[in-house]
């Protein structure tokens, strides 16, 4: 599997302090072109991926975007790059999220490897949660956030969303943000979960009003594991919610999210083995001219939105509320209560 190329297609928007080490840790782990398509950044996001462009790290571009679905029209657009054309394999995923892989010398080959070199092949998330860390600090996200839900049940729920891995050969329809869409009547492509298991018929023949994009979770990381971290910090946290994501502009996060995510029952830090190469190539990326100081700016960027928010009252109490939220999803909520009714009238 020498000189595989790996492009990953990825969609931003203020994601200023976290792109160092994203880019890094995609690097070390295989990723040989990155494709980036962002809108309306006001962290210095943009500025900082035109530099990386500069230095033929990244290959930066505005979101297509006509509309609000804006990580859909950037993949559509995506599918015709040269980048991604020329790819033996496609990664589709956003910078919040982290292919944990646990075999071999823990890369994206040694996982295709593993896997038989299947044509894709879909990798189980792990939620893992905010655990009481308030502050942001400029420091690798996945060192900061070892906590999650057991890895086989997310709240109530026993499947659990994928992000998917694709070879050039993979009959492709149209790539959704979780998993490549294909006619299952004409080709029925070799398509693994995370332990190399050919993922189950339901979800490979998703048809595209259905978009399945989860499969039952348990068994199916043995090979690798996508670690999400999608609350990060409260202070980021907050930020988020004030910039909306790549789907939907100004899409609320209430504490219905926070609280689906922010599971800490399950210690995993198996991620901290590549710390040490991870650290290794964000220090090469700070070397590059003007690199470090765009970096320096998106984190001050960061930390003065954080401020500006937390001077307005509906953001101190949104603070307020995610501090003292539940440690349990409504899901888990309701079957606890139900349990506890049901043994409140056993005699």
């Amino acid at each position: 599997m020498a000189d595989m190329r790996i492009t990953t297609v990825t969609c931003v928007k203020n994601e200023g302090p976290f792109l160092l080490e994203w880019i890094a840790f995609h690097r070390v782990i295989g990723v040989t072109d990155f494709l980036f398509y962002s809108n309306d950044c006001t962290d210095a996001t943009d500025r900082l991926l035109d530099r990386l462009q500069d230095h033929s790290i990244v290959t930066h571009l505005p979101n297509p975007a006509t509309n609000r679905n804006y990580q859909m029209q950037a993949l559509k657009a995506a599918k015709q790059h040269q980048l991604v054309k020329k790819a033996d394999w496609v990664w589709i995923a956003d910078v919040d999220e982290f292919i944990n892989i646990h075999v071999g010398d823990h890369s994206l080959p040694a996982l295709i490897e593993a896997c038989g070199d299947p044509q894709a092949i879909s990798v189980t998330f792990q939620f893992m949660a905010n655990n009481g860390i308030e502050e942001f600090t400029d420091t690798p996200v996945i060192s900061q956030f070892l906590h999650s839900h057991n890895p086989d049940i997310w709240g109530a729920d026993t499947a659990i969303e994928v992000k998917s891995l694709v070879r050039r050969d993979f009959p492709v329809d149209y790539y959704g943000a979780h998993r490549p869409f294909h006619d299952d009547e004409k080709s029925r492509p070799k398509w693994t979960d995370g332990s190399g298991r050919q993922v189950p018929p339901p979800f490979r023949k998703a048809a595209s009003k259905r978009r399945i994009r989860a499969f039952p979770a348990r068994d199916a990381r043995h090979f690798a594991t996508l670690n999400h971290y999608a609350l990060r910090s409260l202070d980021s946290y907050l930020v988020k919610n004030d910039r909306g994501d790549v789907n939907r502009e100004h899409r609320a996060f209430d504490d219905s999210y926070w609280r689906e995510r922010n599971d800490p029952a399950f210690k995993d830090d198996s991620i901290l083995r590549y710390m040490e190469p991870l650290r290794a190539e964000i220090d090469r990326l700070l070397a590059l001219p003007d690199i470090a100081d765009l970096h320096a700016e998106a984190v001050a960027l960061h930390i003065a939105k954080r401020d500006d928010l937390l001077a307005q009252d509906s953001y101190r109490e949104m603070q307020a509320q995610l501090c003292a939220a539940s440690p349990y999803s409504q899901a888990e909520t309701d079957i606890r209560a139900e349990i506890g009714f049901e043994i409140g009238q056993l005699p």
